[in-house]
């Protein structure tokens, strides 16, 4: 075994988060370092996968002018626009054949960062009597964040792969580590 490898096993799903073409590089809202981890979160599917985890892929949905969007008075610029080249999963990342896909903030007028706010996902996981959420993707201060807080508070042992996510804020990523720690989520290194 390798040290500090995730073991999967059935009860357990892999929760990829937001892992598109508008938050890699060359995207509409970059995450620097976001494509780089790209094969690593390949090879986590793939062992989830054979372990009989469940492996999730959020991902977000927006329909045009949304209300986050700068235009509409949001915080952000354009991205993540439904059915859109920049909305599409990153071309590299590899997704089992089954793997399940969770579209968030699709509503014009409420923005959602977590991937269990208004998407049902906690019931979803209830249903398929999982008990533990292992998280990465992009980004960490902003959507995994809101993840894993939402996950924990969903009932769920919620673990973060910490070398398998980037923050928007370099400086906010020992800050939120500490905050996601304190809430009771493992960072897993």
């Amino acid at each position: 075994m390798t040290p500090n490898k995730m073991m999967y096993r059935p009860g357990d799903a892999l929760l990829i988060v937001d892992m598109q073409n508008d938050f890699c590089e060359g995207g509409a809202l970059a995450v620097t370092g976001g494509q780089k981890l790209i094969p690593a979160i390949n090879t986590e599917s793939a062992d989830a996968d054979i372990a009989g985890a469940l492996v999730i892929a959020s991902r977000d949905w927006h329909p045009v002018d949304h209300c986050s969007f700068a235009a509409q008075g949001g915080p952000w610029p354009e991205h993540c626009i439904q059915d859109t080249p920049g909305a599409a999963f990153h071309p590299e990342l590899e997704l089992p054949s089954n793997t399940v896909k969770v579209s968030k903030g699709t509503a014009f007028d409420r923005d959602a960062y977590s991937a269990f706010d208004g998407t049902g996902l906690a019931t979803f996981l209830q249903h398929r009597d999982i008990s533990r959420v292992i998280v990465c993707g992009l980004a960490m201060d902003v959507c995994v964040r809101a993840t894993v807080m939402d996950s924990l508070d969903a009932g769920f042992a919620t673990c973060l792969l910490n070398k398998l996510t980037e923050p928007v804020a370099i400086d906010r990523r020992q800050t939120c580590r500490d905050e996601l720690r304190a809430a009771g989520c493992e960072i897993v290194t």
